[in-house]
């Protein structure tokens, strides 16, 4: 992608297909003088939008070899004052595909080119209308499935995680500028920044870097959707859960033990969170290999999850038995949340079985082929969400590649600790500050290259 390019991009910002409107953004100087020559108004007359005000909405029609292709409305963008920074066109039409295809030759024609992936907001992010950690956002917001992602997102493209980073780079910044200060200085001998108050400063930014990167776990879970594995024995009716759940029969429910052999997994949003749930195979000790497979899987999943959901056949296991299946669970789960699930209960001897299993610690009892208490399972796996969950005002880390940085400039930090305690020169100090703070700035794009812009942007859909 070149980043000097002052061309005129066009492309389609809604979805293709056909809909009640689609919309086509222009972006690039000279943008307005184009479109003077394909807009009319009613009565056929030339209706020149460079003479319209920023932010002004007009009726039209455009019009090619004196052939009404579409009647439109076109939002006006002066630059600054757009999301690019730069003069832009927003071309509301009727949603046909072919009148949106219509258009966006004829803009082509016209001396527009087509923008590529991203490119909208690339020079947004160039033009200072947002940093790189905003433009990112920008998609995770497109992408945003589910209450709390949409808020995070929300908050990150607003500026919050942006301006914690600055704030960091200004304090570790105005020290490193006295290091290097002593550095001019260094047949002299003398000291101009304050080490004591280096090291305080230091350890107070490791610190806030610490809690970032930390939240990139839970980050991580509220843009991908929170892992949830249902594991059991075979027969337990993990499949018919997972069916329940998902509203849909995603996963294939027999009496046969070990029908399920493979990862089954689908997401569904519960009270604004989105949840990825896994139906795995039985766990059972078996001679088939197909099988065994899927068991390893079993396990794997438990492994990868942020939540396990624990279901036996209430009719099938004492107390004693669920006792040892729970300890053989914590076993494998490390820090993910257990739920102890009991299925395939009835009216009649649900408060039997709440007696047999008052010592196991907390149930819950459901019965997935009657759909009882299903809504009991979603709530308990909401709290288990909030209780992980942070406040909104707090600052969560949702992308890798930030958290890729924090961690290299918390690297750089401790170097920079050490060093302290160690009295080490000046010009070494240094080193790892400037890392630190090259690192930082990556994450905002103070600090840049190609490679990367063209890394991060391209992934982003066109008209965007």
């Amino acid at each position: 992608m070149n980043l000097l390019s002052t061309d005129i991009i066009t492309a389609l910002a809604t979805p293709t297909g056909t809909g009640a409107i689609g919309v086509i953004r222009i972006s690039g100087k000279g943008c307005f003088l184009l479109f003077d020559n394909l807009f009319y108004s009613k009565n056929l007359k030339p209706k020149l939008i460079s003479d319209k005000k920023s932010h002004t909405i007009h009726f039209g029609l455009i019009i090619h070899d004196h052939v009404i292709i579409d009647e439109v409305l076109v939002s006006v963008f002066h630059g600054p004052h757009s999301y690019t920074g730069e003069d832009s066109l927003e071309i509301s039409c009727h949603g046909s595909s072919f009148i949106l295809q219509q258009v966006l030759q004829l803009l082509l024609k016209s001396g527009c080119r087509m923008a590529q992936p991203g490119e909208f907001t690339m020079r947004a992010f160039l033009n200072g209308k947002l940093d790189l950690s905003q433009a990112e956002a920008v998609s995770d917001l497109i992408a945003s499935n589910s209450a709390i992602s949409h808020q995070v997102a929300m908050q990150q493209m607003r500026g919050g995680f942006s301006s914690k980073i600055k704030v960091l780079r200004e304090h570790l910044i105005n020290f490193a500028s006295l290091i290097e200060l002593e550095l001019d200085f260094s047949e002299e001998d003398v000291e101009f920044a304050d080490r004591k108050e280096l090291n305080k400063l230091v350890n107070q930014i490791r610190g806030i870097l610490s809690k970032l990167i930390e939240s990139f776990d839970l980050g991580n879970v509220i843009k991908n959707g929170i892992p949830v594995a249902i594991v059991g024995k075979p027969n337990a009716g993990k499949s018919t859960l997972l069916n329940v759940l998902l509203n849909e029969d995603k996963a294939i429910v027999s009496e046969i033990p070990g029908t399920t052999r493979d990862l089954i997994e689908d997401e569904i949003v519960i009270e604004g969170v989105m949840f990825r749930f896994i139906d795995t195979a039985g766990i059972r000790t078996t001679t088939d290999i197909i099988e065994k497979i899927g068991v390893d899987k079993a396990f794997e999943a438990i492994r990868k999850s942020a939540i396990v959901i624990y279901l036996f056949d209430s009719h099938e296991l004492s107390s004693g038995d669920l006792c040892m299946e729970i300890e053989l669970m914590k076993n494998h789960i490390g820090y993910s949340q257990l739920v102890v699930v009991a299925n395939k209960i009835d009216v009649e001897g649900e408060a039997e079985l709440r007696k047999e299993y008052e010592s196991n610690g907390e149930i819950i009892y459901i019965s997935a082929k009657e759909q009882r208490n299903i809504d009991g399972l979603r709530k308990k796996l909401v709290q288990l969400f909030d209780e992980r969950s942070v406040n909104a005002t707090e600052t969560i880390v949702t992308n890798a590649r930030h958290a890729d940085s924090l961690r290299k400039a918390l690297d750089a930090l401790n170097k920079v600790s050490d060093g302290l305690n160690n009295k080490v020169p000046g010009d070494l100090l240094a080193l790892d500050i400037r890392y630190a703070l090259e690192e930082l700035g990556s994450i905002t794009g103070q600090v840049t290259n190609e490679d990367l812009l063209d890394s991060i942007f391209t992934k982003f859909c066109i008209g965007k």
